[in-house]
This record gives C-alpha cells, sequence and structure tokens, in this order.
C-alpha cells in the first residue's frame, strides 16, 4: 500500500469535515490515509509517499509556521499537494489581483495596510457602495470579516482600526447577491470539473461557512459559469491537484471571490460521485511519482 498523509489540525472540534468519505476509494487504489495534524513535529515525512493539505484550518493564525512544516515536507521524499510555490501564493487573497491582470473579473479590492477611522468612510466612496466588507489578505474561516454600512457605530470601527493596525487587509464592496442567492463552489480534481455547491448565509448573516449556519445544496453548473471557472483555472500554474473556486453572480455574469488552493473544503459528501473522483484524479496525478 502507498502512503498518503492528509495534513489536518490536531482538533476539528466545531468544524465540518468530511474528508473521510474518500479513504475507502483511496484504498481501493491502494491508498493509505493517515490524518497528521500540522503542528505535530514527531513525523518523519520520508515515509510517506504523498502529503495531501487538507484540513489545516487553523494555518491563518500563524502562516510562517505553517510554510516552515510545507517546506520541511517538500524537502522529504513526499510529494506535497498543492505544491508549495501555489500555497505560497494562494497564502495571500492578493493572488486575486494577478487574476484579473490575467482577465479574470473579480469583485472590485482596494488592497491596503493599516485603516484609520477616516480610510474607512473613505473606502464607501471609492468603492462607490452602501455596505462594504474588510477582511485580512491571509485569512480563513471568515475570521475577522468586517460587514459594515456608512453609518457603522464608532466602537465597530475602533475594532477595525485595532485589528487592522498594522495589518494588510482587503476592502470590496458587500455583493447582495451572497444574501439574495449565494455563493457558487465549483470543484476540479486534477484539472477536471467534479461537482458545485451553492452556499448560503443564515438569516440575518453574510457568511457561507457552515460553521457559521450557512447552507449547502448540490446544484448543476450553468454553461457561463462553468465557463467562468475553467477560465479561472486555466491561469494556474503549475496545475493544482485539487481547486474550489468561489463565485458570486452580478450584472448578469460571475465573479471571483475565492480560487481556494491550500485547504478548501471539497464537499464530497454532496456529490455521491465526488469521493471516486478525487480518488482517481489522486492516484492518476501521484501514482507514477509515489510507486515504490
Amino acid at each position: 500500500m502507498k502512503k498518503c498523509a492528509f495534513l489536518t489540525m490536531h482538533s476539528l472540534d466545531g468544524f465540518v469535515s468530511d474528508d473521510q468519505c474518500v479513504f475507502q476509494p483511496l484504498a481501493n487504489l491502494g491508498w493509505k490515509v493517515e490524518l497528521v495534524p500540522w503542528r505535530q513535529m514527531d513525523i518523519d515525512w520520508n515515509s510517506f509517499d504523498a502529503v495531501i493539505i487538507r484540513t489545516t484550518w487553523d494555518y491563518q493564525n500563524d502562516p510562517q509556521a505553517f510554510l516552515s512544516v510545507l517546506e520541511n515536507i517538500n524537502r522529504s521524499t513526499a510529494h506535497l499537494e498543492n505544491s508549495l510555490g501555489l500555497v505560497r501564493w494562494n497564502m495571500r487573497k492578493t493572488y486575486l489581483r494577478d487574476l484579473e491582470k490575467r482577465g479574470i473579473g473579480i469583485v472590485p479590492t482596494v488592497w491596503e495596510s493599516g485603516i484609520s477611522s477616516k480610510r474607512i468612510y473613505s473606502l464607501f466612496e471609492e468603492l462607490d457602495a452602501d455596505e462594504i466588507i474588510i477582511k485580512p489578505t491571509i485569512g480563513a474561516n471568515a475570521d475577522d470579516t468586517f460587514r459594515l454600512t456608512r453609518d457603522a457605530d464608532d466602537a465597530t470601527r475602533a475594532r477595525i482600526e485595532t485589528v487592522f493596525n498594522k495589518r494588510a487587509y482587503m476592502a470590496q464592496p458587500f455583493m447582495r447577491g451572497i444574501i439574495e442567492e449565494g455563493e457558487f463552489s465549483l470543484f476540479f480534481f486534477g484539472g477536471e470539473y467534479s461537482h458545485t455547491i451553492l452556499k448560503t448565509p443564515k438569516a440575518q448573516d453574510f457568511r457561507v461557512q457552515e460553521e457559521h449556519g450557512g447552507h449547502i445544496q448540490s446544484v448543476d453548473a450553468k454553461a457561463l459559469l462553468l465557463t467562468r471557472a475553467e477560465e479561472a483555472m486555466e491561469t494556474i500554474q503549475p496545475a493544482p491537484l485539487y481547486a474550489r473556486v468561489d463565485f458570486v453572480r452580478a450584472n448578469g455574469d460571475f465573479l471571483v471571490m475565492e480560487l481556494e488552493l491550500i485547504e478548501p473544503s471539497l464537499y464530497f459528501r454532496m456529490d455521491p460521485k465526488a469521493p471516486e473522483r478525487f480518488a482517481q484524479a489522486l492516484d492518476k496525478w501521484l501514482g507514477p511519482m509515489a510507486s515504490r
């Protein structure tokens, strides 16, 4: 059996993971999967044929330590996916600027570091919006993400100033489509399209993650949405083993919200054939590299 480590956290309490859905399909192809917390220091990475970054949903709290672990893995004989270069690029959401330069439509964004109450006010004018989102350029799980209107109270502005005092952030107009329709996520394994879900926030919220009460449903990707996702995927070099592209509908088209290449939830349970697709993609992608 070939050995594959799925990088995770010490505890997934409070999170929803369905990675176990792919364990048996991978076993059928000769892969034994072991969950390994990325912070665990006594691991011999050479004992694995492959290491797949999966549910490392706390990496944003210590990104340098996370990268150091990945660098150690990359120096071992194990094959790391997605690649270290892609992780470095995808870790900072400034990758969206690169996508935009490559012709991919993204939500209008301002990128800065450090913020003041005066600057918060001027962002509404710059983004031509009555409601905006401010969030860190390195982040996950909607941590430190603020949705605010022009009349946001002093306490909220003060908190934002504290959070981003010496921290890079991004500001975007709040996309009403997220609460009116939802956020679409399309999944690709081995460069091939797999499935699509629609995530909608609970009432009186804007966060679509399940951990925040978001609702998830399987949907068919219409032609334009799939085309936009494929266009985004074509810009990624090197190609990733797995990817999730998040979109919001705007003015009859679709704009990229996120391109997740590090630790996206892949929602295997939402499509009965998705676990097998992933297993087949991994085996085809890594099999020749991991044969021993």
